[in-house]
């Protein structure tokens, strides 16, 4: 069972490290921002690390019942969702408040060993295995490889618009996917 005091604080803290990076934030920051005492903080969570994988868990939740709703959304029909995956790319990274893949920044900021790293990776594994699902569902020969090479388009895209500021990367990644899809005879 979840508390509002957990919840606003893992919530508050999710919107910074999102901003401004997980070690560039503080626990004092998040605090004074909650509007929590120090102890409320420490009643939840035993170390900053511990609130940091909370954050991504909730983040994991929320973004991924969020792409594939938006997935689902753009092509009803199961042969169109592996293209589809682009189309909520780009809704995501031309959003106003689009600032990067928070799983690439835990993992750039956090050491392989480090369970913070290990949680990033997780994410991503589950965003392969659903692109597996997609590329299997639409009946692609080899769903793996195919989910693979869409999956690098995808990342790439995501990289281009945040460090390079490029808005259109996920067009630019859809034209290539449509490609790929037609090479796997997946597109007309």
């Amino acid at each position: 069972m979840t508390s509002p005091k957990r919840d606003l604080l893992i919530d508050t803290a999710l919107r910074l490290f999102g901003r401004h990076g997980f070690h560039a934030v503080g626990v004092d920051r998040v605090i004074e921002e909650a509007g929590v005492a120090r102890m409320t903080l420490y009643n939840h969570f035993k170390s900053k690390d511990e609130l940091i994988l909370a954050v991504l868990r909730r983040r994991d939740e929320r973004f991924r019942n969020w792409f594939m709703r938006r997935v689902e959304r753009a092509a009803p029909d199961p042969r169109g969702r592996p293209l589809a995956v682009f189309d909520a790319l780009d809704e995501w990274v031309r959003g106003d408040d689009f600032t990067g893949c928070m799983f690439v920044a835990a993992a750039a900021e956090y050491g392989g060993d480090d369970p913070i790293h290990r949680a990033a990776g997780e994410h991503k594994d589950l965003m392969l295995a659903y692109l597996r699902d997609l590329c299997a569902k639409a009946g692609a020969k080899n769903p793996a490889g195919l989910a693979d090479g869409l999956n690098l388009l995808a990342e790439g895209a995501v990289a281009m618009a945040h460090v390079a500021g490029h808005r259109d990367a996920a067009r630019t990644a859809k034209a290539a996917a449509e490609v790929l899809l037609r090479d796997a005879g997946l597109q007309g």
